[in-house]
């Protein structure tokens, strides 16, 4: 009676932990994704390349390359609002290629420029970002030496708002990173393979905003992008 009581207690604890998982995937709701098939979709994605040669942004087995010897953004072209989660894998190679080096696996969210309705008039220089709104990490900056988590403050201000520049926060090469962006409840979180890295509360956070993948002089891959409705 008792191995009997065991199994069905088992069997219940299981169903339990089951219609939890379930209830987690209703309670959010996909509302962007893109499995880069062929190319880039100009009608989801704008590219702000440096003139440097030998620089170029493609899609090759359903993910996108960023092979540039200088800067470059690669905007999501749609505006953002509410609590969301952006998530996507990136992997930073190192191999014979001609720009591989291991640095700036970075990105921007909740950008806006404040002086221009229209964001995406750039040429993918660093310093041409300047003067927007919005919230960066650069990982494995300035030839992997740091990690940096700041806010643009539209006034030409980049304030660090936490860094992490141990060896265990900077890039590996080659190595496949799960990144997740949270924006929910005044606050916005980055997290690298389900590892909160950095998190910043504001009641006055941005409501809305671009993202775009940012990086230069490296070849990288993103895959697996999507955004969820929290």
């Amino acid at each position: 009676m008792k191995k009997q009581l065991i199994i069905i207690l088992m069997g219940l604890s299981h169903f339990s932990t089951f219609g939890q998982s379930s209830k987690e995937t209703v309670n959010s709701k996909v509302i962007f994704t893109d499995d880069f098939k062929e190319k880039l979709d100009p009608k989801n994605w704008t590219v702000e390349l440096d003139s440097l040669p030998n620089s170029s942004v493609f899609v090759k087995d359903k993910k996108i390359v960023l092979d540039t010897k200088g800067g470059v953004t690669v905007w999501l072209n749609k505006k953002l609002s509410g609590d969301i989660k952006i998530s996507y894998k990136r992997k930073v190679i190192v191999d014979d290629g001609q720009n591989d080096r291991l640095s700036d696996l970075n990105q921007f969210w909740l950008a806006e420029d404040p002086n221009d309705r229209k964001l995406f008039t750039r040429n993918g220089k660093f310093e041409e970002y300047d003067s927007l709104r919005l919230f960066y990490v650069g990982m494995g900056g300035n030839y992997n030496s740091t990690t940096r988590f700041r806010k643009y403050d539209g006034n030409g201000q980049k304030i660090i708002l936490h860094e992490k520049n141990e060896k265990e926060y900077l890039l590996r090469a080659n190595q496949t990173y799960q990144i997740t962006i949270i924006i929910k409840h005044g606050e916005t979180s980055f997290w690298v393979d389900n590892e909160r890295y950095f998190i910043y509360s504001d009641h006055k956070l941005p409501q809305s905003g671009y993202f775009g993948f940012r990086s230069t002089f490296s070849r990288q891959e993103i895959w697996d992008f999507d955004i969820e409705k929290l």
